[in-house]
């Protein structure tokens, strides 16, 4: 038995015929740069993310680039970020000359710590008195919604509100996630989402989007995507070309109908995962990260050789009004390399999201972290391993997977 991580042509045979007309549809209009489609899209899915204004663009990087150019972001400004996600989130911040603020995360979320964010904001924390930033120079925070869990939002918005600063929700895995009844996107000041084939809502390319609050930035953002001209050739602003295809958009639209019961099938395959690992007797508790895990490379945190942690659902719990859309099913065990080979050698699917801190990373070495700066992440990198999970998935499947690794915890 093969199994994959993600097996896209399952989705694709299931929605063939859809898929086929709406790209017809937009061959015979031959309106490949901003067609119809794209409005169309914008508008649906700005009402399922629950959010004022929905513009498309070309990638999630890109949106993530647009939100900081919106609000003007300069050189030498600080952005306070996650260090555990993937590296477009402080490379949009690095690439305008801004500079990325790395605090810790949650360990049972993998979520920015938002008392990690205090502490800094107050100038109590160990990477404050390394960077010694020019407080008027701190400009906007930008929460990662990884996995497909968002955030925990209401402590950073009180943060941002008392020292006006700018949220930007990094929601590239987490379209359709909730946080107390609240869409993702729908929170901050900008919601960033990517639409790589990969994601839970995959386009047949790159693509992307962005929402936004305020009705002036919103108007500012749609004229950035376009060169920054309005009306065209009379350029007000120096914008970027990054707009949203009408191929990627039609095809987009017809996904979209499929999402939430997609996701509802993302969490049924989560929970059935936890049952069954539970019952496997493989299922631990994870202890707490710190200085001295870090020095013993990751493989400290009080965890059990013979156990593996599965995802906490902690926003995303349906107790607290939250949803967690399963972009990921990501467990942690100190024996990962041991189940990485076991599920290698059975042909099943699986990968390391992320094997390197972004605080770790060499591009950032100028900013002078250690390790030790951000040892749930160091050691989240070094435990974490994604398996297999699409709304496609078999049972069959599902029981060899948790068979493979409940053996090589054991062994």
């Amino acid at each position: 038995m093969s199994i994959p991580l993600l097996d896209l042509n399952r989705q694709y045979d299931s929605i063939k015929g859809e898929i086929k007309t709406a790209i017809d549809e937009v061959l015979e209009s031959q309106y490949f740069i901003m067609g119809d489609e794209v409005k169309a899209f914008e508008d649906e899915v700005g009402a399922y993310c629950k959010a004022n204004h929905a513009y498309g663009c070309a990638s999630g990087s890109d949106a993530l680039l647009l939100a900081l150019m919106a609000i003007d972001l300069q050189p030498g400004d600080y952005v306070l970020t996650s260090p555990f996600t993937f590296f477009a989130t402080a490379g949009a911040i690095s690439r305008i000359g801004g500079i990325p603020v790395f605090l810790d995360i949650e360990k049972d979320s993998y979520n920015l710590d938002p008392k990690q964010v205090r502490r800094f904001m107050e100038g109590e924390h160990p990477v404050f008195k390394k960077l010694n930033p020019d407080r008027e120079k701190i400009k906007a925070i930008i929460p990662v919604h990884l996995y497909g869990q968002m955030a925990d939002m209401d402590p950073i918005m009180n943060i941002a509100e008392e020292y006006s600063l700018t949220v930007i929700e990094d929601a590239a895995q987490a379209i359709g996630a909730e946080y107390k009844g609240r869409r993702s996107g729908s929170v901050g000041d900008f919601g960033c989402f990517s639409f790589f084939p990969s994601k839970n809502l995959g386009a047949f390319g790159d693509a992307g989007l962005v929402t936004v609050k305020n009705e002036k930035l919103a108007e500012k953002l749609d004229i950035l995507r376009l060169h920054g001209a309005k009306p065209k050739y009379h350029h007000s602003l120096v914008g970027i070309n990054s707009r949203l295809d009408t191929i990627q958009a039609a095809v987009l639209s017809v996904k979209l109908k499929y999402l939430d019961e997609w996701s509802e099938r993302r969490r049924e395959i989560a929970h059935r995962y936890n049952r069954l690992f539970e019952e496997a007797s493989v299922s631990g508790e994870l202890g707490d990260c710190s200085e001295s895990c870090v020095e013993m490379g990751g493989s400290g945190c009080s965890l059990n050789p013979n156990k593996i942690i599965t995802p906490k659902e902690t926003t995303g719990s349906k107790v607290n009004n939250g949803r967690h859309i399963y972009h990921q099913y990501t467990i942690r065990s100190g024996k990962r390399d041991q189940i990485a080979q076991a599920l290698s050698d059975h042909n099943i699917g699986h990968s390391v999201y992320y094997p390197v801190s972004l605080h770790e990373q060499e591009c950032f070495a100028y900013l002078g972290y250690q390790p030790k700066d951000c040892p749930v992440s160091h050691c989240a990198t070094k435990q974490a391993i994604s398996i297999p999970i699409f709304p496609e998935l078999k049972e069959e499947e599902i029981e060899k997977v948790v068979e493979v690794v409940s053996a090589a915890v054991k062994k």
